[in-house]
């Protein structure tokens, strides 16, 4: 269960920073931006907390619906 849980949290974060990258290259962001000011503004201490709170308590989550879903299966 721990490597499943790395690894699914692992692709939560990837999801969380790439959207974190497109969102620097909108048409409302500053224009002429490079990508190494883009990577510089989005990887910070604070992106990284929020991404690793909102990626283990979406694991719990889907976690917990894969127990229901196992259960319900099991009782048919």
């Amino acid at each position: 269960m721990l490597g499943r849980a790395a690894i699914e949290i692992t692709g939560i974060m990837f999801l969380f920073y790439a959207n974190l990258l497109m969102g620097e290259f909108t048409g409302h962001s500053r224009i002429g931006k490079t990508l190494e000011y883009a990577l510089n503004d989005i990887f910070t201490k604070e992106n990284f907390l929020i991404g690793v709170v909102a990626a283990t308590v979406g694991f719990v989550v889907f976690e917990w619906f894969r127990l229901r879903l196992e259960e319900a299966r099991d009782d048919k």
